[in-house]
């Protein structure tokens, strides 16, 4: 009678194929999450508040490649939140879920943000250029759009990120040392700034967008992006629970 013995995980073995697999596509969605934002907000956006844009000549071209590019930022959101999910649901299974909401909350604010260009541009386009009657009130509604898609970029990723990214995944990484802990520690410093920051411009204690806004966000900027990198290069650090989890899906 042959008997088998348990297997024993080895503390110190490297991640397995899938995990390393796994770490390189959230790394890189992260990375993708970057080159979308930051072409949207400070490349393609700033003609919207230059003045009067809706009855304007516009930049519509340019302005609707920013509506794309943050379409495109809501895949990677998704992407990172649900691939990240598979990893750390084993272990913290309450806060994997939250994550996953926090993202998704963030990425209902970048919609309506998209909503609200989309609907400035084919207002200018219907009634800007016909000098129809209707037009006089445009500039109003065109600012109240304008208004829209900068809180809706002040409340979701100025605030909602410092909820997800920072401090639920920040914990997470930090106590399952998935990624070194140092770098971990950004978004448990980053998200709570962020959280205050925002909070402080909810609350018109500061102005929206500001320099005080934004300053904050420093940490929560080099976590984010210092997590895809590590994760594309490195991949991540062996964690004999999680990986086991991963490995006995």
């Amino acid at each position: 009678m042959t008997i088998t013995q348990p297997r024993v995980r080895d503390v110190g073995r490297a991640p397995m194929p899938s995990l390393r697999r796994t770490a390189s596509i959230v790394g890189w969605l992260f990375v993708i999450t970057y080159v979308t934002s930051i072409a949207a907000k400070i490349a393609l956006y700033p003609p919207l508040f230059e003045g009067d844009y809706i009855t304007g000549p516009g930049q519509d071209s340019r302005v609707l490649w920013g509506a794309f590019f943050e379409a495109i930022l809501i895949i990677a959101n998704i992407g990172t939140a649900t691939a990240m999910y598979t990893v750390i649901r084993r272990r913290h299974p309450n806060l994997a879920i939250s994550y996953v909401a926090a993202r998704i909350m963030e990425c209902v604010f970048i919609g309506v943000g998209i909503l609200s260009v989309l609907t400035i541009v084919s207002l200018r386009r219907d009634y800007s250029a016909t000098g129809d009657s209707a037009a006089a009130g445009l500039p109003v509604v065109g600012d109240a759009l304008v208004a829209l898609q900068e809180w809706t970029f002040a409340v979701g990723p100025g605030f909602v990120v410092g909820v997800g990214n920072g401090l639920i995944l920040g914990y997470i990484m930090y106590r399952t040392g998935l990624v070194p802990r140092r770098l971990a520690s950004l978004g448990l410093i980053g998200g709570p700034l962020i959280i205050l920051s925002g909070g402080a411009a909810i609350t018109g204690i500061i102005e929206a967008g500001s320099i005080w806004q934004t300053l904050p966000a420093a940490p929560e900027f080099f976590w984010e992006l210092g997590l895809g990198l590590y994760l594309i290069v490195k991949g991540f650090r062996p964690a004999t629970d999680v990986a086991g989890a991963v490995e006995t899906r």
